[in-house]
């Protein structure tokens, strides 16, 4: 059972799918916590003494999370870094599972390296691959990342990698890191 105070999801979402995870892991803690759930681009807090507990989910494009997760976590690192806090980044590459760790995901290892915010626990999951939904440019050019990484290349298919169990283990252990 998690104690008293509030946890903050943040999140950075590309197509949706961030989203959707976050409000999947807001979703299964707040019965036991209260859960504030807050887009970074939007409207993230820039006081963070409410909250017990920080998870910050972002989105990959292209190799680079967004710019405001950057900014965010380094003009926070400081209170960030003593709360109990985790990152979860969300990208195709994450549909293996042997590309899910800190230490074999490269857009993981390259943010955990770079920023001065340090998360007590880090996770990849698989996003989504929405061709149908994808501008031409960004339908082309995703399509010629997953040929070469060995996945899906038929641009008329929606497919949903992400791993629902994989979520429900990370949001367990960072309800169990908010004490």
């Amino acid at each position: 059972m998690v104690a008293a105070g509030k946890l903050l999801l943040l999140y950075s979402s590309n197509d949706g799918q961030t989203l959707k995870i976050m409000t999947y892991i807001r979703d299964r803690l707040k019965g036991i916590i209260a859960v504030d759930l807050r887009n970074i681009r939007a409207n993230p807090p820039q006081d963070l003494s409410e909250y017990r507990a920080v998870l910050i989910g972002a989105a990959i494009r292209y190799g680079h999370f967004h710019d405001d997760v950057w900014r965010y976590a380094e003009k926070h690192a400081d209170v960030l870094n003593c709360k109990p806090s985790a990152f979860l980044g969300v990208c195709l590459t994450a549909r293996k599972p042997e590309k899910r760790s800190p230490q074999s995901n490269a857009y993981l290892r390259k943010f955990l390296a770079k920023t001065p915010w340090k998360p007590a626990l880090a996770t990849a999951a698989a996003g989504a691959l929405l061709y149908p939904r994808y501008r031409w440019y960004d339908r082309m050019a995703i399509r010629l990342i997953m040929w070469i990484t060995g996945g899906e290349t038929d641009t008329r298919k929606e497919i949903v990698y992400t791993d629902w169990q994989q979520v429900d283990t990370f949001a367990d252990s960072f309800a169990g890191l908010a004490g």
